[in-house]
């Protein structure tokens, strides 16, 4: 039996026993892969020290490549049957010992049947090493062929798969995967053509439009073409359609098209697709992604903690216009064009930087830009231990607050100076479980829950992590990874209390202890007196706007509700994120008893979280029951019973305890229409 797994698509990790195995150095982990791919091929010693490093002489590349492999054994010490052989000449890993990703997505693929296509589309967390950054030339060409090899076969398996479901008349499995091809190919046009195609068959000709226009453009920009004839002949049919239907029919156009210019329609869309203009007499800002400098490409996730605490500070201020974090991290790994993208946000200025990290020693470098011109306006950096960073954070804050109104009272810059932890272990772990949290995957949940605890170890006044820890089980309860009767999320409304109990003055806190007293134990009222201290602290955080406007909505409260996930929108118009916010709108709508605007955002909801999202569908399937859609909704209530078939309306009551009571008995009877069992 296999003691050793090795994932490497997608990234790097090492696992035994369900526990990771830390292969600290770059050169090791591309060695271990190396010789993965395939295993059981002896290699020899000359061979993988001119890979390696081919910068230096052949004894400095062959004592180096000893000392790797001595690095490699420790590492794997604990693997019991050792996978690593290693001799005087060759060193080889042993196919009986270690299982890789890689050979089974190759295998998968071979087999070619659907479900064998469908699993290794699964396996295809993305390129080959994502993220090991070696910069020795002949390991990097050696890397660069195999990515595209395997991105080819990741390619064609998508290809089959997309085939297969439209046969089958399986549409949403088709646009599920459509949208994954397009993530890496996105030339691929026949992909474009399927998303054009399923839109219009569902009567979303705004969507099938917009990714006519995706795919122009792309064409356009990366080979300087034009769409197909066939794509054409689409296009110009899907137009038709829409004429047809505005000619046939008084009602204005649907939330679709009406809100296009507002959120992202598709996880592969550009970001220059869109064009957000600006509708405030505030000064505006928008705070990039700090590049990381440091050795570690690991700690990418530092470097963003960095600029998500140096916007939470600066959306404390009243007068300022904030981009929400969520919306100026698509720029992340991109070339910089200050004046477009200060277009596209809609923003006065830019705010850039990077973070390098040596040892205990932290410098910050950042400048305040002025997007209309491009000038640079201030630059500066910062050096300290790392247990000052949350000093230079605030001395970045306060600076280019100072630079942007020199009028600024200076009480306003002090209430940015707020520290959320004392510990820079508990922030640092922190950080680790937001970035796993937003995942949406079972076992990225669980692990961030691990960090939170550990946090919370070192920091036991540590108010959002306690928060965070709050939102996962609202994740595992909305996801369906647990029961909604499961005892388990009592500890989701534990740690909200204490999030509410110690971050008073915590509004990232605040909003997801909210989150999870209105969710998890039904106390709404409980949730809008956090949300609304959330906002009081932090009038420009689109996260909060967004908390507070899915509270109110289940509340019952519409309008406020719809002009607070409205401010939310407008202060993130790029949020990859956003199917909170259509989920609010979705919820605010059918409060007020307009289905049809409900379904469509409930549409919306399910195409930017295009895995199961249970509230979305539960009220997809009640809008389709009370519209007299009951053949649609039929299928939306067979779906919800595939996934769970213990789903019922009993069980649903007690999902959505706490919600206003005329609201949910509605919703009731619209999934009752639909066929969903008592």
């Amino acid at each position: 039996m296999a003691s050793l797994q090795l994932v490497l698509l997608g990234g790097f990790q090492a696992r035994a026993a369900g526990q990771e195995i830390n292969v600290p150095g770059r050169k090791e982990r591309a060695l271990l892969a190396f010789l993965a791919i395939p295993a059981g091929e002896a290699r020899s010693r000359d061979k993988l020290a001119g890979l390696l490093w081919s910068d230096r002489g052949d004894s400095q590349a062959r004592e180096s490549l000893k000392q790797a492999v001595f690095k490699l054994r420790k590492s794997l010490d604990g693997v019991q049957p050792s996978p690593l052989r290693a001799d005087r000449e060759f060193v080889t890993l042993d196919t009986e010992a270690v299982t890789v990703d890689v050979a089974k997505f190759e295998q998968l693929v071979d087999e070619g049947t659907m479900e064998a296509l469908a699993q290794a589309a699964a396996l295809y967390r993305g390129d080959l090493l994502d993220g090991l950054d070696l910069r020795d030339p002949a390991f990097d060409e050696w890397l660069f062929m195999e990515k595209q090899r395997l991105r080819d076969l990741a390619r064609e398996a998508l290809a089959k798969l997309i085939d297969w479901h439209m046969s089958g008349g399986a549409h949403d499995q088709a646009a599920a995967v459509a949208r994954r091809l397009l993530a890496i190919d996105p030339l691929r046009e026949a992909a474009h053509r399927v998303l054009m195609e399923i839109y219009a068959a569902q009567g979303q000709t705004a969507l099938a439009l917009k990714q006519y226009q995706l795919c122009r453009d792309v064409l356009q920009s990366e080979l300087g073409v034009r769409p197909e004839a066939e794509t054409e002949r689409l296009h110009q049919s899907v137009q038709e359609k829409r004429s047809t239907a505005r000619r046939t029919t008084d009602q204005p156009p649907t939330l679709h098209a009406a809100a296009e210019t507002h959120i992202p329609l598709d996880a592969t869309a550009p970001a220059h697709d869109l064009k957000v203009p600006r509708s405030t007499a505030k000064p505006s800002i928008a705070v990039l992604p700090f590049t990381n400098l440091s050795a570690d490409r690991e700690q990418d996730y530092f470097a963003d903690g960095i600029v998500e605490d140096i916007i939470s500070g600066l959306t404390r201020l009243r007068w300022l216009f904030v981009i929400a974090r969520d919306s100026s991290f698509t720029y992340k790994g991109k070339a910089i064009d200050v004046k477009k993208i200060g277009q596209e946000l809609g923003v006065d200025y830019l705010l850039e930087g990077s973070v390098r990290r040596a040892g205990e020693r932290i410098r910050i470098a950042s400048e305040l830009i002025d997007a209309a011109t491009g000038a640079h306006i201030w630059a500066d950096h910062f050096d300290g231990k790392l247990s000052d960073v949350f000093d230079l954070q605030d001395q970045i804050t306060a600076s280019v607050v100072g630079a942007i109104e020199p009028k600024l009272r200076y009480a306003e810059i002090e209430r940015t100076r707020r520290k959320p932890t004392e510990s820079v272990d508990a922030y640092d772990l922190f950080l680790q479980a937001v970035v796993l949290n937003n995942t949406r995957r079972k076992e990225d949940n669980q692990e961030a829950l691990r960090l939170i605890y550990r946090a919370i170890e070192i920091d036991p006044r540590y108010a959002a992590a306690y928060a965070l820890g709050g939102y996962c089980y609202v994740r595992q309860k909305v996801q369906g990874f647990v029961s909604p009767s499961d005892p388990v999320l009592a500890e989701g409304v534990r740690l909200a209390g204490l999030a509410a109990e110690h971050g008073r003055d915590d509004p990232e806190a605040l909003w997801m202890a909210g989150i999870a007293m209105a969710f998890l134990a039904g106390d709404f009222e409980e949730a809008l007196a956090l949300t609304e201290r959330s906002l009081a602290l932090s009038p420009n955080s689109a996260n909060g706007l967004m908390a507070s406007g899915l509270v109110r909505a289940y509340s019952g409260e519409t309008e406020t509700a719809l002009a607070r996930l409205e401010r939310s929108r407008q202060l993130s118009p790029l949020d990859p994120l956003a199917y909170g916010t259509c989920l609010g709108f979705a919820a605010a709508h059918f409060m007020a008893a307009r289905y049809e605007e409900a379904s469509a955002w409930c549409d919306r909801t399910l195409h930017e979280a295009p895995t199961y999202y249970p509230p979305a569908v539960h009220l997809k399937t009640a809008c389709c029951g009370l519209l007299g859609q009951l053949e649609e909704g039929r299928k939306w209530a067979e779906r919800l019973l595939a996934v769970n078939p213990n789903t019922s309306l009993t069980s649903l009551r007690k999902y959505h305890t706490g919600v206003n009571a005329d609201g949910l008995e509605t919703l009731l009877s619209g999934l009752r229409k639909a066929g969903l069992p008592e």
